[in-house]
């Protein structure tokens, strides 16, 4: 018999069926719930392209989410992406057992609240993903580079559940830090992730070196930043004062490159916008932080998503 925790994974896209290859490499069982990609999925599993190496995988259980739930896994990932009218609490409560962790790996800032408040009892495990993944076609993964996770119980804290999850990830592959302060790492990736993504819907679906080099760009992209700093120094998370500058070069040294924002917006599919942004200024209005560049950006992509 396995011994290895039975892993359940909702929202099998590129970045959930990645993280399923790497627990399926470590030995675990590893099932699915999908949507649309249920025939693909079902008939030949995960194909994958990756420097890796070959780690295509089928799943041993999958799942319609209409179904009705036939097991309590060890682990339940949710690794949907967190739009609006989106019901995570429902997703997950079929699925939830008495000794289910839930572990999140997805984008965005104070997203783990309602889970918390929801499943007062079970473990959440909080992930930030640093992974090139796309999905291609059903079924078809094209994995490019990376794949680290930074990970810690919420709101704080290791327990054995993240080390031995944290363990199977280093089994499978692929670094890990284990963080007691995940929200703080969360802030950390909101000073990139929360100017950039917005930003590139704004232009249309622009890469990072058009946004920087348009005039006037890279110092909207600084402002930005500092408004993110500021928020989280009032939530109580000060953040490195060089982190514009490192966030900038670093992103000067890397290929024009289209974030996962910019490929919704122009593949016509739902942005993150809440989840990236609009949590970011709900805190800088609860500290009373003024935060102008910001919130100029969330109103105009409100305009624009009516």
């Amino acid at each position: 018999m396995n011994d290895k925790p039975q892993i359940l994974i909702i929202g099998a896209g590129a970045i959930g069926s990645f993280y399923g290859a790497i627990l399926k490499r470590a030995g675990c069982p590893v099932s699915v719930v999908v949507r649309s990609e249920y025939d693909a999925v079902n008939a030949n599993g995960f194909q994958f392209e990756s420097p890796l190496g070959d780690i295509s995988w089928q799943p041993d259980h999958v799942y319609r989410d209409t179904d009705a739930a036939d097991t309590k896994p060890d682990f339940l990932i949710l690794s949907t992406k967190i739009v609006a009218g989106t019901d995570r609490v429902a997703q997950v409560r079929p699925w939830m057992g008495e000794n289910t962790k839930l572990v999140l790996i997805q984008n965005g800032l104070d997203i783990e609240r309602e889970l918390a408040d929801a499943f007062p009892n079970n473990p959440i495990i909080s992930c930030l993903a640093f992974v090139a993944v796309s999905r291609v076609a059903p079924g078809q993964i094209k994995h490019n580079a990376y794949g680290r996770l930074v990970m810690g119980n919420f709101p704080e804290g290791i327990d054995a559940s993240s080390e031995q999850l944290a363990d199977l990830f280093r089994a499978g592959g692929i670094e890990i830090k284990l963080a007691d302060q995940v929200v703080r790492e969360r802030w950390l990736k909101c000073v990139w992730n929360t100017p950039f993504n917005p930003l590139s819907v704004l232009a249309n679906g622009a890469d990072t070196l058009t946004m920087l080099d348009t005039e006037g760009g890279e110092q909207l992209v600084r402002n930005l930043m500092l408004e993110v700093m500021a928020v989280a120094e009032a939530d109580g998370h000060p953040l490195p004062p060089q982190l514009p500058d490192s966030n900038i070069e670093g992103t000067r040294k890397m290929p024009a490159y289209k974030n996962s924002m910019a490929l919704d917006y122009v593949n016509g599919r739902a942005i993150e916008l809440d989840a990236i942004l609009g949590n970011v200024v709900a805190i800088a209005h609860r500290h009373q932080v003024p935060v102008p560049h910001l919130e100029t950006v969330l109103v105009t992509l409100r305009m624009r998503e009516k």
